[in-house]
């Protein structure tokens, strides 16, 4: 099989592009698979280090005001769509996938012109605008969420077939589960939550947490909490200067980054954290509750979007990042940790919305496709 993957920008876009192209490598060995990216993004570095050839084309994000840059963007994203066209041509693949972002616009309908089978898939409950504007034109929108469905009307065919995670589902036997603890320097005589931001942290988050801390409000759970390494430094700096030695807390243990992150949201009990698409989808695998922070000023609010996926089935609560204070975080654990009926609850529910099988369904909508061209 040849396929060419678009995918561009963030990490939420390459990822599931690296896990199809690995899954389709996975089932036959013999495909070719060639990444279409920008110059700009983070492709540049994830995808050479996976192993994949990626090809460069001009595109940007447009936007519907009318300005001096926006026109020098679209005279460039023209171009980009003539160079995918030229790359198409020649590489001749099978099958074009787009993982969203603007790379997808030039790469899709280059191959729609081509009549190349094409297939989109959309990681957010609220589609981005490259994924809805193709979508007519797309053969097969890929969603990870049922919530996503009724959002792309014009779509041909829609398929909720979950997005690709590295973090999976464990049952631990005790033996494991207290190794783990105890590497860092927890115990499970307490619930434990698990506290992150994303690779470069949350400060509205971290700011609440680090009250929590200075006032010792956490004599109920174990607080396990990556900062991101940008705000390692300066938190460690702000509690000692309230006397405390951010290596020995009490029910805490702090670090700039988890690196065992699978083990990690297996043996803990609440999760508290911003609501990328990857992120819900790893909860929502694992079966965890969840207290979610959505990320404001995201393009269509999304993050909420992703939120209230798992908050609409009962197995999360939602703070707005206006109102993310120490107290209500505090106050919201509480209401979980103390209740074991509701903690269980709420993980049961998460495991509602969760799809652990998204690669092997993408790769059978992926053999659908090339059996129709064939």
């Amino acid at each position: 099989m040849k396929v060419v993957i678009a995918a561009a920008g963030t990490a939420g876009h390459i990822n599931p592009g690296l896990a199809i192209a690995n899954k389709i490598k996975q089932e036959e060995k013999d495909s070719e698979i060639v990444f279409i990216g920008t110059t700009r993004g983070l492709e540049n570095d994830l995808i050479p280090r996976a192993g994949y050839e990626l090809k460069t084309i001009e595109a940007y994000g447009l936007s519907k005001k009318i300005s001096i840059n926006n026109i020098k963007n679209m005279i460039k994203t023209l171009k980009g769509f003539s160079e995918a066209k030229k790359i198409l041509k020649e590489f001749k693949p099978d099958i074009v996938i787009g993982t969203g972002g603007y790379i997808c616009g030039a790469t899709i309908t280059a191959a729609n012109k081509l009549k190349i089978p094409t297939l989109l898939h959309e990681s957010n409950a609220f589609p981005g605008k490259a994924v809805k504007f193709l979508a007519r034109k797309t053969d097969t929108v890929l969603v990870s969420f049922e919530d996503a469905i009724p959002r792309i009307k014009s779509a041909k065919r829609v398929v909720n077939t979950g997005t690709p995670v590295k973090i999976k589902k464990h049952d631990y036997d005790l033996n494991k589960k207290q190794e783990i603890i105890k590497n860092i320097n927890l115990n499970m005589l307490k619930p434990i939550v698990l506290i992150f931001g994303g690779s470069q942290g949350a400060k509205k988050i971290n700011d609440a947490v680090i009250k929590i801390i200075k006032e010792n409000k956490n004599k109920n759970y174990q607080i396990m909490w990556a900062t991101g390494p940008k705000q390692y430094d300066n938190i460690k700096i702000e509690l000692e200067n309230s006397k405390i030695n951010i290596n020995n807390i009490e029910n805490a243990k702090i670090v700039p980054y988890i690196y065992n992150m699978e083990e990690i949201m297996n043996v803990v009990d609440v999760i508290v954290a911003r609501s990328g698409a990857m992120t819900i989808t790893e909860i929502s695998n694992l079966g965890k509750p969840s207290i979610l922070v959505p990320l404001p000023n995201v393009s269509h609010n999304h993050q909420l979007y992703n939120a209230k996926v798992l908050e609409n089935v009962g197995a999360a609560k939602i703070i707005l990042n206006d109102n993310m204070t120490a107290e209500v975080l505090d106050q919201y654990i509480n209401e979980i940790i103390l209740d074991k009926n509701k903690l269980n609850t709420m993980g049961k529910n998460a495991l509602k919305v969760s799809n652990i099988d998204a690669e092997n369904k993408i790769y059978e909508e992926i053999k659908k496709l090339k059996g129709m061209q064939s």
